[in-house]
Formats: C-alpha cells, sequence, structure tokens
C-alpha cells in the first residue's frame, strides 16, 4: 500500500499519485501538495501568513463565532 505524506509547505496530506515531488541537487526531497504551494516556498512565503493554507494560529484563533 503507498504511504501517504505530508506537504512541507502546508502541511496537508498528500493522496498518493498526487502531489509535487521537488528534488534538490543535495538530494534533499521536498513534498508539496500542488504547484500552488511549491511557488509560494520558492518565493520565501511563510505559511502561516496565508489565509488559503487554513492553519488556526493566526488572530483571534479559538474564538467562537457569535
Amino acid at each position: 500500500m503507498p504511504t501517504k505524506r505530508t506537504c512541507d509547505y502546508t502541511g496537508e496530506e498528500i493522496e498518493p499519485g498526487t502531489g509535487v515531488m521537488y528534488v534538490k541537487n543535495d538530494g534533499t526531497v521536498l513534498h508539496f501538495v500542488n504547484s500552488k504551494a511549491e511557488k509560494n516556498y520558492f518565493m520565501g512565503r511563510e505559511a502561516r501568513d496565508l489565509e488559503w493554507i487554513g492553519t488556526d494560529d493566526g488572530p483571534g484563533a479559538g474564538e467562537d463565532e457569535a
């Protein structure tokens, strides 16, 4: 059975047969859920600053909406 991997940028689980695998010259392997995550990683953007990633550690995290 194929193993599921996690995205090195977003932390999402990647289904087998999908995603982007990037191999650096030094042999390091990076896995990305999609090309959008790959491009943002190489632009140097912080994952925690982007709304589409959906992390719950931003301003107002844990507060109930009324």
